[in-house]
């Protein structure tokens, strides 16, 4: 019974009764004649209906797997004959978790924090070492992704010579995706022994993180045709018979700032362009955010050379097993389960005590 009650009691913490009137009172904006003269405000209004929406849903789901934990604990006091204490665990730390990220996307407060994220991955010094490092990390916020139901595209990617990747760019799709993942943002540090070294020694690696708010309608970007210089190229890959024989890469360059994107995953050069003129605006944006109000320090940080000392966090393989993270001290020593996209503590604990 106590944790019934604890959990119900976390409904007056999430303002569930006012986030309702706030969804009626919104809505009723939008039947007023002349709603949609103004679409950049209705589009904003329809956003932060679906944002409350979307936590209303969430919390009466976590209701019903609290109401069926209930069931569970009655269940047991009942026929206490019948060992349900496995069951009886495992859905208390699926509510504990429900609870946890309600309680962590109420802290998420930021204007982009709702917002698809697109995070790019380039290797430090090191050629093959650090490219292979660069995809390790491409693999682990894959499966992080997917372990929290956000859809992922790869917009560019260059492979590395010999293994590994040159620079990747994904784009991770899902409510709150920047928000969560604007904690990954640095330089991560690799050490190991090397795969790569016919006489087995450990070597350090370096790559560094950038993690970017996708720009949806809500946020007026204005790009001038005139300030863009657009270059096609034929797409880099493995070769063979599927190898891309026509100029369908893009790359545009940002004159007044100098930033500089491409895509090339596409075969389409229409579809390269559109991804690529959604990571610019993205960085221009950034780039305002750094320069006017110096809400990103995190993403200032990102800016130390990828080498010694600036790392946020180190993964250890050899000569033990850690993982830890420089900001928060969180650490473990599963490094297999971080690696395949256990992130959430590390994240967790440095929107705590950074958000």
């Amino acid at each position: 019974m106590i944790i019934k009650t604890g959990f119900r009691s976390c409904g007056v913490i999430f303002d569930l009764d006012k986030k309702e009137t706030e969804v009626s009172e919104l809505e009723s904006q939008t039947i007023i004649n002349g709603f949609w003269d103004d679409n950049e405000k209705a589009q904003s209004i329809l956003r932060e209906i679906n944002l409350r929406k979307e936590w209303i849903e969430q919390w009466n789901g976590c209701s019903k797997k609290l109401e069926d934990l209930q069931v569970y604990i009655d269940i047991q006091n009942e026929t206490p004959e019948e060992d349900l204490s496995t069951d009886i665990e495992k859905q208390s730390e699926l509510v504990s978790r429900l609870i946890s990220d309600l309680e962590f996307r109420r802290m998420l407060g930021g204007k982009e924090d709702p917002n698809n994220a697109i995070l790019t991955i380039h290797p430090g010094a090191g050629g093959t070492e650090s490219q292979d490092w660069a995809e390790m990390l491409l693999r682990m916020y894959l499966r992080y992704a997917e372990r929290r139901g956000f859809k992922t595209e790869i917009l560019d990617q260059q492979a590395g010579d010999e293994a590994g990747i040159k620079s990747v760019t994904i784009e991770i799709t899902g409510s709150y995706a920047y928000g969560y993942l604007k904690a990954e943002a640095g330089v991560h540090r690799l050490v190991r022994l090397s795969p790569f070294d016919a006489n087995n020694r450990r070597h350090t690696s370096f790559a560094s993180v950038f993690v970017l708010p996708e720009i949806d309608e809500n946020i007026d970007i204005d790009i001038n045709p005139a300030d863009l210089r657009i270059d096609t190229f034929r797409a880099s890959g493995a070769g063979g018979q599927h190898v891309n024989k026509t100029d369908s890469a893009i790359r545009i360059t940002h004159i007044p700032t100098g930033i500089v994107v491409q895509c090339q995953n596409e075969r389409s050069q229409h579809k390269n362009k559109a991804n690529a003129m959604k990571i610019l605006a993205s960085r221009i944006y950034q780039k305002k955010l750094d320069e006017q109000k110096e809400k990103m320090k995190a993403y200032e940080n990102n800016k130390k050379n990828i080498a010694w000392g600036s790392q946020i966090r180190s993964y250890v393989f050899h000569p033990y097993n850690m993982v830890k993270d420089h900001r928060t001290d969180v650490e473990t020593s599963n490094v297999q389960a971080v690696m395949d996209g256990e992130l959430d503590k590390f994240i967790e604990q440095y929107l705590v005590e950074f958000s």
